[in-house]
C-alpha cells in the first residue's frame, strides 16, 4: 500500500530542511486497528484500557514486542497536547512488558514516517531485547 507524503519546509538557519509527514487517513483501517477490533489475532502479552502489547510477527531479536495505543494516532507527527498522559503511559508499559519478559536491558523504538521505517501508520513502540544491539541502528 502506498501513502501520500506531504513535505513541510522548515526554515533552519540559512538552509531549508525538508521533513516528511505522512497524510494517512486514520479513519481507514490499519492492521493494528484490525488487531484492536479482534479481526486479526495476536500473541498478546499485555492489555489495558489504553493500549495493547503483543509479539511482533517478524521479530528482529529474541524479544520483540509492539505496544499500540487504543486511540488511533498515526505517528508522533500527529500527537497533540492532550496525548501527553497516554504517551507517558506507553513508556511505562514498555518498562512493564520488558520486565515481564525478563529483560534488564532493551531498546525502545518509535519509527515516525515512511523514511524512518514506519510501515504501519498507527503509532507503536517496539520493545527489542534478548541480544546485543549495536549503534547506530539500521
Amino acid at each position: 500500500m502506498f501513502h501520500k507524503i506531504k513535505y513541510v519546509v522548515i526554515p533552519k538557519k540559512s538552509k531549508i530542511e525538508y521533513r516528511a509527514c505522512n497524510q494517512f487517513d486514520m479513519t481507514s483501517s490499519t492492521l493494528f486497528t484490525k488487531i484492536l477490533q479482534g479481526e486479526i489475532p495476536c500473541d498478546e502479552v499485555y492489555s489495558d484500557e489504553f493500549c495493547l502489547a503483543f509479539r511482533d510477527i517478524n521479530p528482529q531479536a529474541p524479544t520483540h514486542i509492539l505496544i499500540i495505543p487504543r486511540k488511533p494516532i498515526e505517528s508522533l507527527c500527529k500527537v497533540e497536547q492532550e496525548d501527553k498522559a497516554l504517551l507517558g503511559h506507553l513508556l511505562l508499559v514498555t518498562q512493564k512488558v520488558a520486565n515481564q519478559e525478563g529483560l534488564t536491558q532493551w531498546r525502545t523504538v518509535i519509527n515516525t514516517g515512511a523514511e524512518a521505517g514506519q510501515t504501519i501508520f498507527h503509532l507503536h513502540l517496539h520493545v527489542i531485547g534478548g541480544r546485543h544491539q549495536s549503534w547506530p541502528p539500521g
